[in-house]
């Protein structure tokens, strides 16, 4: 198990691949510890994934075993992609899922960022909550 308590990295998950190049994408950018790309499946007008170049399942594993150096790169690029996706003036928003329950469909750590309209609420409210 890794460090957040999810299964072993799956080298066959899509992130992978396009990170190895087996499967195209929308480059927006990249930088040495990570790449940025659109999402296929458009959440917002603006809707970027920005995945780090290591083998990492959620946030908790990226943060406890990657270098300072691959964080610092890896934050970095997300905040470059909304500034040149020209989301800072109006706002924008970070998104990252982990776990089944948190709603990840693709075990590598990405964030996505979402923008180019007012965004909606974050979850939903429970009925009768």
């Amino acid at each position: 198990m890794s460090v957040s308590g999810l299964p072993p990295y799956d080298d066959a998950n899509i992130f992978a691949r396009i990170l190895r190049g087996e499967i195209p994408c929308k480059k927006v950018a990249e930088s040495e510890h990570a790449l940025a790309f659109r999402d296929i499946n458009p959440q917002a007008p603006v809707h970027v994934l920005v995945v780090p170049k290591g083998r990492w399942v959620s946030a908790a594993d990226f943060h406890a075993g990657a270098s300072d150096a691959e964080i610092a790169g890896f934050w970095r690029l997300v905040g470059q992609v909304a500034k040149a996706e020209g989301l800072e003036p109006r706002g924008y928003r970070l998104l990252t899922n982990m776990g089944e329950e948190g709603g990840q469909e693709v075990p590598h750590f990405h964030v996505h960022v979402f923008g180019g309209r007012r965004l909606g609420r974050m979850v939903p409210a429970t009925p009768g909550g």
